[in-house]
């Protein structure tokens, strides 16, 4: 059995980096994994006391109540450590989401 915790924080602060391509229409059912330049992570604006990949995956697990078919979104710091986006990224491949997008800014839209 794995028992983890959970904390609450308010904002994390993500500048994201800049793509050019269609903007999608926000899904109201889905998971958002955020995290930000330091390389924390927050799943649907909850922080997770650690940055473990165990952890993540507990979250997403919680998150998701075990329904993988729900879309998946990666929104991340555009001076996030490239770890820290791998091991997001693998921890929803091993639970198995096949709906899996990376968020990014039009560098035409004004901020």
């Amino acid at each position: 059995m794995v028992s983890t915790t959970f904390t609450r924080e308010s904002h994390l602060t993500v500048d994201l980096p800049e793509a050019t391509g269609e903007h999608t229409l926000e899904n109201p059912e889905k998971i958002d994994i955020l995290i930000n330049a330091s390389g924390h992570y927050a799943i649907n604006e909850v922080g997770l006391v650690d940055n473990n990949i165990s952890t993540l995956m507990v979250a997403l697990r919680r998150a998701s109540r075990g329904e993988t078919v729900i879309p998946l979104s990666i929104t991340a710091d555009a001076q996030t450590p490239h770890q820290a986006v791998v091991r997001a990224m693998d921890a929803a491949g091993q639970l198995g989401f096949v709906h899996l997008s990376i968020t990014t800014r039009d560098p035409n839209t004004p901020e």
